[in-house]
């Protein structure tokens, strides 16, 4: 039997799963095309933040790095699509 490394229950934990369902989620409203691309973009920044915030939690440079940019595109597109 293998033991788990990676601590559950924890709130990095939680946040991590939460991020990769919204993630999820807005694969599947990207690839529907009944459902309006806002809620792609809703769903992809939430995970999104969720995922930056793990990254800031882990200290790791890639993950924030990698987030902090398509944060920045996300919402640009958000702020796009109000205006």
């Amino acid at each position: 039997m293998v033991n788990k490394v990676t601590p559950t229950n924890t709130l990095d934990w939680y946040i991590k799963w939460i991020a990769s369902g919204f993630v999820l989620l807005a694969v599947v409203c990207r690839s529907v095309e009944e459902i309006p691309n806002n809620f792609d973009l809703y769903f992809s920044f939430l995970g999104t933040l969720g995922w930056a915030y793990v990254g800031f939690l882990w200290h790791d440079r890639a993950i924030m790095i990698l987030n902090g940019i398509l944060l920045f595109f996300l919402t640009t597109g958000i702020l796009r699509m109000w205006l």
